[in-house]
């Protein structure tokens, strides 16, 4: 099992625009998300997310996922995209 991956996930149910899944860094700050039709497909999306948040080391989920560097981790210039629309 690799070291602990301190990302985590939410499930979120926005009035009036649905459901959605937010990928939240060790810093607090979401850095994915991504909109679901249902609080059925954000469960299971989320549910995924978790499994790799366990199988995964932070750094190979946050290459899966796309993500930037957390907050305050020395790295310099962009890290990758906005968090926003992530894939996978």
């Amino acid at each position: 099992m690799p070291d602990d991956n301190r990302y985590r996930v939410q499930v979120e149910d926005v009035p009036g625009d649905g459901w959605r899944v937010v990928i939240v860094d060790p810093a607090g700050d979401a850095v994915g998300d991504r909109a679901c039709s249902d609080e059925a497909e954000a469960r299971t999306y989320a549910s995924t997310i978790r499994q790799h948040i366990y199988w995964l080391s932070e750094e190979k989920f946050r290459q899966y996922y796309r993500l930037p560097e957390p907050a305050g981790s020395g790295s310099v210039g962009g890290a990758g995209p906005s968090g926003s629309g992530s894939e996978g």
